[in-house]
């Protein structure tokens, strides 16, 4: 294809048009005078969309391009010049041939993408496989079909030269490698690196690895062997890689898998792993002993997690010093540890908790600081046919649970009642999770004034209509509550309960004061004042009309935290009462910085004064009631059950008193039906009980 003015390159015509490299014509003002089919065809344009025109107007990317400025070159000096050139817009490589002629340029030029590219990939591989062969750290041979060296590479050379001059043998071409492998080497090793590389050897086979360890200048490492068969020459090629510092790191790992990072300890995994395997030799002499911290959180709190971190390092050490050679000491976590003991029946497993538990004895330093601790400490022995590990560390924790529960420092045996007060739990735990909220209910116990008889206020007593177990009191119920998180939120509900309960009672002229028990767990979380806020504001009652009810234990736990909560609660007109007075250890100093409004008397306390009083001991309860009334606290007795101790609590001075004598804990609808009794009968609820009237 030329142009019409018949002006045509010298060498092209016809002939060209079946040339299959795409062919243009310039002139010297670089003005396209020629092109054949082909470049129609490549480049997807018309023949009469380009002749005539200048180049760059018909393809401005070439316009300041290396094509440019070779093609110039020829314009320039008459040389012929091939090259490659990337077309941008395209973005493919062409090959660019250029000839000058009297008239301009010839331009033959074909597309070499596939080719450049597929030699680029070719490229970078080769690079890429060279540096690797050129970086290879392990020692690597090929191996002839009769599995004798022919060659090694040289970080192999350089390890022979290594061994031999620290007196080992390295190995050179000619050596048959398996028996330069196997010295040293144990008989399953060598019998398995043989076979595998014997395979291979025979015919076609998989990549054959292996791991082992070898003997090596008087110390052992570990090797990596991996070897694969070349075809079709049936010659074999070896790496030998030192895996030592991942094997290293290997068995850290599994060693950190089965014990405790902080104590060094086997944890609950490897405890359980261990305690199938001594229930698999002999279940009956099979013994788990599950020791609990007693008040650790506290002491956690208040020295600190780094103090509390190194008591339980020194209370595992202990520990593994009192038990035998082939018991195991474990840490379950937290503050909670395992012993098993191996050939021990239940008489040797409960003299082996004594001396874990006289062990206690002695305080616990941690950073300079002497700190007394104490386990309650459950006991389980294996029983014929048992083989469950989960089982018998379930009967251990049960036994545990039991200790706990019957006070600190104390150790209990497991029995088969343990297995179903521990099913109890955990279907109170389900039943609270899953909504048993709506079968909780609210008796109260009413409060009267030792004065007159008359009625104060109530306490509100939660109780559970459990649907077949019928009404149950809070000890079946709430320390679990406490365990799984519920607490918070049912004494949350008791707060709204109760208040609303009040305010209706006080709508309808009937005023009482409403004492609610909090547990110290409220305290920890830090929403009292906001609960307590909320539920007054939802009801309406008066602040002064509410007493909260907070054990001396409790308290104990964390007094700081306690006061700055019901500082601010006293002050917005909340009445606070420490209850259960007596039946703690806390300091008395303590409890009186505290916000206290009311100290209720336990009737523990109550039996104790009525004993000695009896034995010509003098009046205890009396003095008790003088420092309350000395500090400005009301006082209250608990648990009056007869005549004679209400007597006793009157001669004493008691401000109010409950009981069963009095009134026992009722619904709210009968409240009305008890009170009505008592104002029918003159207003003292004192004299009615000791008529038995109110009975």
């Amino acid at each position: 294809m030329h142009r019409d003015d018949g002006v045509v390159p010298p060498a092209q015509g016809d002939l060209l048009a079946t040339v299959p490299d795409a062919v243009y014509h310039l002139d010297r003002g670089w003005q396209i005078t020629y092109l054949n089919a082909a470049v129609e065809e490549l480049v997807e344009r018309r023949a009469e969309d380009l002749l005539g025109r200048h180049l760059f107007d018909a393809f401005p990317a070439l316009r300041g391009s290396e094509l440019e400025r070779r093609l110039s070159a020829v314009l320039a000096d008459g040389e012929p010049r091939s090259f490659e050139f990337r077309y941008e817009p395209a973005n493919r490589w062409f090959e660019v041939r250029a000839f000058a002629d009297p008239l301009g340029l010839s331009i033959f030029f074909r597309d070499v993408d596939a080719d450049r590219r597929a030699r680029t990939e070719q490229a970078e591989e080769l690079r890429l496989l060279t540096a690797v062969l050129d970086a290879l750290p392990s020692p690597t041979a090929l191996l002839d079909t009769d599995g004798r060296i022919l060659t090694m590479n040289r970080v192999w050379t350089s390890s022979a030269k290594g061994l031999r001059e620290s007196g080992a043998y390295g190995g050179k071409v000619g050596d048959h490698y398996l028996d330069l492998m196997s010295q040293g080497l144990r008989d399953s090793d060598r019998q398995a690196i043989a076979a595998g590389v014997g395979g291979l050897l025979a015919g076609p086979a998989p990549v054959f690895t292996y791991d082992f360890p070898h003997p090596v200048g008087g110390r052992t490492v570990w090797l990596r062997l991996q070897a694969a068969r070349v075809e079709p020459t049936g010659q074999v090629v070896m790496a030998n890689t030192d895996i030592t510092e991942r094997m290293g790191h290997l068995e850290e790992l599994a060693w950190r898998a089965t014990h405790d990072d902080l104590t060094g300890l086997p944890n609950r995994g490897h405890l359980l792993e261990l305690t199938a395997a001594a229930l698999a030799e002999d279940p009956m002499q099979t013994a788990l002993l599950f020791l609990d911290l007693d008040g650790f959180k506290t002491v956690n709190d208040s020295l600190g997690h780094e103090v509390g971190d190194e008591l339980l390092r020194e209370v595992g050490t202990r520990l593994a010093a009192q038990v035998r050679p082939d018991d195991a000491v474990g840490r379950l976590g937290g503050d909670q540890f395992l012993v098993l003991a191996r050939e021990c029946d239940m008489s040797e497993a409960a003299a082996l908790a004594f001396r874990l538990q006289q062990s206690f004895a002695a305080p616990f330093v941690a950073e300079g600081i002497s700190v007394p601790l104490s386990a309650s400490i459950g006991v389980a022995v294996g029983q014929r046919g048992q083989r469950q590990a989960h089982q018998l560390l379930s009967d251990a924790d049960a036994a545990a649970y039991a200790a706990k529960g019957s006070g600190r420092d104390r150790i209990h045996l497991f029995s088969p009642g343990l297995r179903d007060a521990a099913r109890w739990r955990l279907e109170v735990a389900n039943a609270l999770r899953d909504g048993a909220q709506d079968q909780l209910v609210v008796h109260y116990q009413p409060v009267v004034r030792m004065d007159t008889g008359a009625i104060d206020g109530v306490e509100a007593l939660l109780r559970w209509q459990h649907p077949e177990r019928g009404l149950l009191s809070p000890d079946a119920f709430l320390s679990v509550a406490e365990e799984t998180g519920q607490l918070i939120p049912i004494t949350r509900w008791l707060l709204g309960e109760t208040t609303r309960q009040a305010a209706e009672w006080a709508s309808r002229g009937l005023a009482l004061r409403m004492s609610v028990n909090i547990s110290a767990r409220h305290f920890s979380a830090e929403t009292l004042v906001r609960d307590v806020r909320v539920a007054l504001h939802d009801s309406g009652l008066a602040p002064d009309q509410l007493i909260l009810e907070l054990t001396e234990t409790s308290v104990a736990e964390d007094p700081t935290r306690a006061e700055d909560q019901l500082s601010v609660l006293r002050n917005s007109g909340v009445r606070v009462a420490i209850d259960d007075f007596g039946t703690g250890w806390s300091s008395l100093a303590q409890l009186m910085a505290l916000p206290i409004g009311t100290l209720k008397i336990d009737r523990s306390l109550l039996t104790a004064a009525q004993r000695l009083a009896s034995g010509g001991q003098g009046a205890v309860l009396a003095a008790i009631v003088a420092l309350t009334r000395t500090l400005g606290i009301r006082s209250v007795a608990e648990g009056v059950e007869t005549a004679e101790h209400l007597q006793m609590v009157r001669d004493a001075g008691c401000d109010l008193a409950q009981g069963y004598l009095l009134a026992r804990p009722m619904p709210a609808s009968e409240i009305w039906g008890w009170v009505g009794r008592v104002e029918a009968a003159g207003g003292d609820s004192c004299a009615l009980a000791l008529s038995g009237s109110l009975r």
